[in-house]
């Protein structure tokens, strides 16, 4: 199989030449010589990797291929579909990362030799890794349960099958799972041989680990909406608060990031399952590559055909589909998961409550992810109670808005617990750390999340009488819960503290405002006086970035550390940097004072300068970053005149229903350095008046809900 066999686009032809989509429409309609399309669409063409490789090298726009696009084309474009090739490539990174030696004498040759002695070397590491059923022929699938969209997490098989399991109490008849990976044939790895000589280059560059994530990463990233990622922050705490675990299992697993966050030892169970046939084999792998431990992965819905019928496990972690209709209620009504009461069909989310809670040792904990509907929808409130008054249910924590998707919501997590026998005074802990949501589009903030969450929850494990947080937590004998609603919503419960904790902070506040309106109106502009239109000579900022005038560079990697990221609601509302972005091989552009950034989407007409606390932070999606040689270009000169709105205007772009900017239209006149910092100076002192401006106007909000708070609730006198 030769590498003309991959197929590229418009898009990872522009990746691979380092230009915008634009300059290879260009090429297409100037070059009589660029190469043909060779599948696609009319408006969305593919072309041949090798020849489109040939011409880029023949018109001196590409000295060669860089190896990470070379290998992702091969992959993206590979006969099968990405997600074989995927597959493919773990299996051969888990053989170069458990047995790099035998790689090497299986590459030796051609790549019928490869794909015949490869399956051999995985059996290797398959049976020890894997399970034995997962070296054999797959049986057919017989009426397999419709595929589910589930998150984040990985899960296995409990006991090794050499054979799918046979229907049972929780398997409806003629239903089966599978294990999530089988060992590929030779004939099936043939087509993959080119890109696995690719990916093993890669790995003895980056490792195998770090080159599975890149492709996978890659690969999400290429298909946002096919997959529901759980965030690792939100992974992580859900982790910590089941505790710590030797087996633990995700019964809807999607990538694996709540597995993922609870591997913290080698001689831990990993068990997953994914009705999704290909989320389960990455997470899989994944699992295998990232951790030491055992991993038995499983296709099927847990809910219909669960793989881990006999598993107790220590920890159940699990972000399961939301709002499921079809979740099997006609099938399981004599299910014995049903411990605690049958779901109604539109409570599947209590369904999947129950199977955690049914696959938990006694003692064992478990973590889900629920919509907060969950929590007080009359349809589930005798099965709320008995969670309760068995002391099986025993926290509910509202997280902020922004926490995982839907990003919309404030999204809950219920804290389980298997219980040994039921509590003589059973209490359940509610937490609402909605106060910490973040004001920008990249979540929360999760630092004062975590602390403020597993503070409270270990305080509410030790014995004695928890003492209660004001707006934050409160532990509630169950029985005041147990009213005709049965709601356990934190919010309704836990009344906020004023927005100010009383008139003594209400006078701090108003004493503080006073000090800022008084700043702000020294920092008020002088009168302007009038003066003639100047006509100054013009450039652009595409011309200045050409002459090395200043650096251009685009955001949206996080690269491999994690730092804050700067995002566009960042730059518009002037606050520090408050997003996240996914880790990725690829560098992130980190800013340094005396940067300027601008948002490209919006239309608004903003430009940032970093100055010392924002330096160090992670560009973000839809900002460039400029960056000017101080010899040439003053910053606070720059940004003061990419903010002109007849500038802005020219430069915009309004063909959809969005306005974009292309920020190397802005124009700039040709000033002295000297006099670029004058007109700097003032712009400098314009943008501390709109800071001042800005921080009077939170002051001010934070003074008139205080006063409102406080009136309502008594603890301020209406004179």
């Amino acid at each position: 199989m030769q590498d003309n066999a991959t197929e590229v686009t418009a898009a990872g032809i522009a990746r691979l030449a380092g230009v915008g989509r634009a300059a290879v429409s260009n090429w297409r309609r100037r070059h009589a010589d660029f190469p043909r399309p060779v599948g696609g669409t009319e408006t969305s063409p593919s072309f041949a990797l090798a020849e489109v490789e040939s011409w880029l090298r023949k018109q001196g726009k590409l000295a060669e291929v860089p190896l990470r696009e070379r290998v992702w084309q091969q992959l993206s474009g590979h006969p099968e579909g990405p997600v074989t090739a995927l597959t493919h490539a773990g299996c051969l990174l888990l053989l170069i990362h458990d047995r790099p030696t035998v790689w090497l004498e299986v590459s030796a040759g051609s790549d019928e030799r490869l794909s015949e002695m490869l399956p051999g070397a995985l059996r290797e590491v398959f049976t020890p890794r894997f399970g034995p059923e997962s070296v054999m022929k797959p049986a057919p699938a017989v009426n397999p349960a419709p595929a589910v969209n589930t998150p984040d997490a990985v899960n296995t098989a409990d006991i090794v099958h050499p054979a799918p399991p046979a229907a049972d109490a929780h398997t409806p008849s003629g239903v089966h799972t599978h294990p999530a990976l089988h060992l590929p044939t030779g004939p099936e790895l043939l087509p993959s041989a080119p890109l696995l000589r690719g990916v093993a280059e890669l790995a003895a560059e980056l490792g195998a680990r770090q080159t599975f994530e890149f492709l996978l990463g890659r690969h999400l990233d290429a298909n946002p909406r096919q997959y529901t990622l759980t965030p690792a922050d939100l992974a992580a705490l859900m982790a910590d608060l089941a505790g710590p675990a030797r087996t633990v299992l995700d019964p809807a697993c999607g990538t694996g990031a709540l597995l993922r966050a609870a591997a913290t030892r080698p001689d831990q169970e990993l068990y997953a399952q994914d009705s999704a046939p290909e989320l389960a084999a990455l997470t899989t792998l994944r699992l295998a590559l990232q951790t030491w431990s055992t991993v038995r992965g499983a296709v099927g819905d847990s809910l219909r055909a669960d793989a881990h019928p006999r598993l107790r496990a220590d920890a159940v972690l699990c972000h399961p589909p939301f709002n499921e209709r079809n979740w099997g209620h006609d099938e399981l009504a004599y299910d014995p998961r049903w411990e605690y009461g049958f779901p109604a069909r539109t409570e599947s989310e209590l369904a999947w409550v129950q199977h955690a809670l049914a696959r938990l040792k006694d003692g064992g904990a478990g973590v889900l992810l629920m919509p907060p509907a969950a929590a007080s929808r009359r349809s589930g409130r005798r099965i709320r109670a008995d969670l309760l008054r068995r002391g099986a249910l025993r926290a509910v924590i509202a997280l902020p808005v922004g926490a995982a998707p839907p990003y919309n919501i404030p999204l809950h997590l219920w804290v389980l617990r298997r219980p040994e026998k039921a509590p003589a005074q059973p209490e359940v802990l509610l937490v609402d750390v909605g106060q910490f949501a973040g004001e920008g589009r990249g979540g929360p903030d999760w630092r004062p999340v975590r602390e403020a969450v597993l503070d409270a929850w270990q305080a509410f494990g030790r014995p004695g009488r928890f003492a209660e947080r004001p707006g934050l937590a409160r532990a509630l004998p169950v029985i005041a819960l147990l009213d005709d609603d049965v709601d356990l919503a934190p919010a309704r419960h836990l009344p906020p503290p004023t927005a100010t904790d009383g008139a003594e902070q209400l006078t701090a506040v108003r004493e503080h405002l006073g000090e800022t309106l008084r700043l702000t109106a020294d920092l008020t502009p002088p009168r302007a006086d009038v003066a003639q239109p100047a006509r100054w000579p013009l450039t652009t900022i595409g011309e200045l970035a050409r002459g090395g005038a200043l650096m251009l560079r685009t955001g949206g990697n996080g690269g491999h550390a994690r730092v804050p990221v700067l995002t566009d609601h960042d730059v518009l509302f002037g606050a520090d940097p408050s997003g996240t972005l996914p880790e990725s091989e690829e560098e992130a552009v980190l800013t340094e004072p005396g940067d300027v950034v601008v948002p490209v989407l919006g239309g608004g007409s903003v430009a940032r300068v970093i100055d010392a606390t924002t330096g160090g932070a992670a560009l973000g999606r839809n900002l460039v970053l400029l960056r000017p040689d101080p010899a040439a270009l003053d910053p606070w000169f720059l940004a003061g005149f990419l903010r002109g709105t007849a500038n802005n205007r020219q430069a915009s772009s309004y063909a959809s229903t969005a306005t974009r900017l292309d920020v190397r239209r802005l124009q700039l006149p040709r000033l002295p350095l000297d006099e670029q910092r004058r007109y700097g100076e003032r712009f400098r002192a314009l943008d501390e008046f709109e800071r001042a401006l800005r921080h009077a106007g939170r002051l001010g909000e934070q003074l008139v809900r205080g006063m409102y708070d406080g009136l309502t609730d008594g603890t301020v006198a209406p004179d």
